[in-house]
């Protein structure tokens, strides 16, 4: 069995898939995906994310405020009553992303730095989204001890030295289908140096399907695709990638494994 640690299933677009949600959920389950993570990118729009997940007890959420989403200024009360209901196992998606316009970086390490430290506060981890930003999202990690809460770095595109030191402090690099990309070299070079106790895999839905789905709504099914790259490329079977990435993430996020992985 594996697991899809990131997703959006709020933001999936039924109509165009010609699903409901259920039948998403379904399909992924047929292609052995046993735990779903329905990562938040708004306070405002969390309440409608949990609801539409709160009937399935095989996908967790978290709760935060994505760096590109920082229209309102972060309410950290809010984001702390929030995520403290029980479906809640992380902090985030939060982070950095300086690739778009320089107007909102400052907001952005203002929020990260809130985030780290309620994350600390609530002993949750964090998944943090880091683009164009490296040694910023470093040193704010550091700066906030980070280490503390531990967390994810996902949908991880930067280079080996990063993934290192998010590593040496006790943070997990999550790959998505973007591995799977023709142009994808340094980051394919970086997945085969990955410790595998370190390695989450990823669908970041509706966003990024991986080959050979491109073109297509991504959804949680297709980490089982994700999933065999990422074993060809390390030059492991499939069960032992699916053994240990489900093992770190029901380990990161502090919850009872469901069953084994195979």
């Amino acid at each position: 069995m594996i697991v899809d640690s990131h997703c959006h299933l709020d933001r999936l677009d039924f109509d165009k898939i010609g699903k409901d949600l259920p039948e998403i959920l379904s399909d992924a389950r047929a292609k052995q995906v046993e735990h779903f993570l329905c990562v938040s990118v708004t306070l405002a729009q969390f309440p409608a994310m949990l609801e539409k997940i709160l009937p399935f007890d095989d996908v967790s959420a978290s709760c935060g405020v994505h760096p590109l989403n920082q229209d309102d200024a972060l309410d950290p009360a809010l984001l702390r009553e929030l995520a403290q209901h029980p479906k809640v196992v992380a902090i985030g998606e939060t982070g950095l992303d300086y690739y778009y316009s320089k107007d909102t970086h400052q907001v952005q390490r203002d929020s990260f730095a809130q985030h780290i430290d309620i994350a600390n506060e609530l002993s949750k981890p964090l998944i943090i989204h880091t683009r164009d930003a490296r040694q910023d999202t470093l040193d704010i990690m550091r700066a906030h001890n980070a280490q503390q809460c531990g967390g994810v770095l996902h949908c991880f595109t930067e280079n080996w030295e990063m993934a290192k030191q998010a590593i040496d402090m006790g943070f997990y690099i999550s790959i998505s289908g973007i591995v799977t990309f023709k142009n994808a070299v340094e980051l394919q070079d970086v997945v085969t140096r990955l410790p595998l106790d370190r390695l989450l895999i990823e669908t970041d839905s509706p966003y990024l399907a991986p080959v050979p789905h491109r073109g297509k709504t991504n959804q949680p099914a297709y980490v089982q695709d994700v999933a065999y790259f990422i074993a060809d490329l390390k030059g492991i079977s499939y069960k032992e990638l699916a053994c240990a990435t489900t093992d770190n993430f029901y380990r990161l996020f502090g919850l009872a494994q469901r069953g084994n992985a195979s």
